[in-house]
């Protein structure tokens, strides 16, 4: 049986390329990621700190694709065609954004009930890009007939992949992703298509896996945050047996170490690590008190000591059980991932 593609989610402030990284050296398992989306400009002068979330350099451990956030296609053309230029050899449009502050400027998923607007954006890009383009996308910004409008408008153009979150933009992360939406979608698509939302488990998976046998790829996002072990133990069949929370202690000391040493200030760092805590707290037992005193910690001893204390004494992790892993028809877990930011 061919192991299934798995693909790392873009989350703005998460999934940068220092976790990329550190998360492919220390748990394996996916194939490639979409980075957190850069936001085009209205020029073409491009300064390396701009784009440092994907210099080359600064990918050798997992293959990357660049997203772009853009509503206009002039400059989206030029940074992607920057990116190409890079050694990239696609870019993938940010058409699935959720929050008001991108989704209100017609951005993300508020571009998507302007189908005009899309369909003269799609004419521009894909005669001057120079590379191929992709794009992630979700059923509508309020309700799921946006997308039974751009797909067959999609199916016109020469896109690498199409990836599709099966909820609209403002359901943000709650409620249920819609799967019957989701396989009208796959019936009416030319190009490959990428599931996107709420695998938590390997249970998860399998239940989509076995519903889409036709689906090209699998991304996921906050449920490989919570639980660094997924990816791999959804393509290996397995947790691993021991040494749980001395690999996840490893990962969070190599990451605290890491953005220390590229973090401007003691603010900074302290601000990325109680980010990830809200992920990974989802993964241990009763620690809602140890994750009340490292969300306290105030500079950055104070926080290394909460963190090693929690993992000397408190810690652990929640069994395959109590995680809910158990086949679902009604679909996957989506009460689990709803509780994710």
């Amino acid at each position: 049986m061919q192991s299934p593609a798995l693909y790392l989610a873009p989350i703005r402030g998460i999934t940068d390329h220092v976790f990329r990284s550190l998360l492919a050296e220390h748990f394996g398992g996916f194939d490639l990621a979409v980075a957190p989306f850069i936001a085009s400009k209205q020029d073409n002068v491009f300064k390396a700190r701009y784009v440092k979330d994907v210099l080359p350099e600064n990918n050798r451990w997992m293959p990357v694709v660049p997203q772009i956030l853009s509503k206009s296609a002039v400059d989206f053309t030029l940074l992607a065609n920057y990116l190409f230029a890079l050694g990239y050899d696609t870019v993938n449009w940010n058409l699935g954004c959720p929050y008001p502050t991108v989704a209100n400027k017609q951005r993300g998923s508020g571009m998507l009930p302007h189908t005009d607007r899309i369909r003269a954006f799609l004419d521009h890009a894909c005669a001057g890009l120079r590379g191929r383009m992709s794009i992630k996308l979700r059923l509508g910004w309020q309700s799921n007939d946006d997308i039974f409008v751009l797909l067959p408008l999609f199916n016109q153009y020469p896109l690498a992949s199409v990836i599709i979150h099966p909820r609209t933009g403002v359901q943000r992360y709650g409620g249920r992703v819609d799967l019957d939406a989701f396989g009208r979608c796959l019936a009416i698509c030319a190009h490959p298509v990428v599931y996107n939302g709420d695998i938590c488990t390997p249970s998860d998976f399998a239940m989509l896996a076995s519903r889409f046998k036709e689906i090209s790829g699998w991304m996921i996002g906050r449920g490989a945050v919570a639980d660094p072990f997924l990816a791999s133990a959804i393509k290996g069949g397995r947790y691993p047996e021991t040494g749980t929370l001395e690999r996840m202690r490893r990962f969070h000391d190599h990451l605290f170490d890491a953005y220390a040493a590229l973090l401007g200030g003691p603010a900074h760092v302290m601000d990325r690590m109680k980010g990830f805590w809200r992920y990974f707290s989802m993964s241990f037992k009763d620690c809602e008190k140890a994750m009340k005193t490292i969300r306290k910690a105030r500079g950055p001893h104070q926080y290394q000591a909460a963190v090693a204390r929690f993992f000397d004494t408190d810690a652990v992790w929640r069994s395959i059980a109590e995680r809910g892993d158990a086949p679902d028809a009604s679909g996957p877990a989506t009460a689990r991932a709803s509780e994710m930011p």
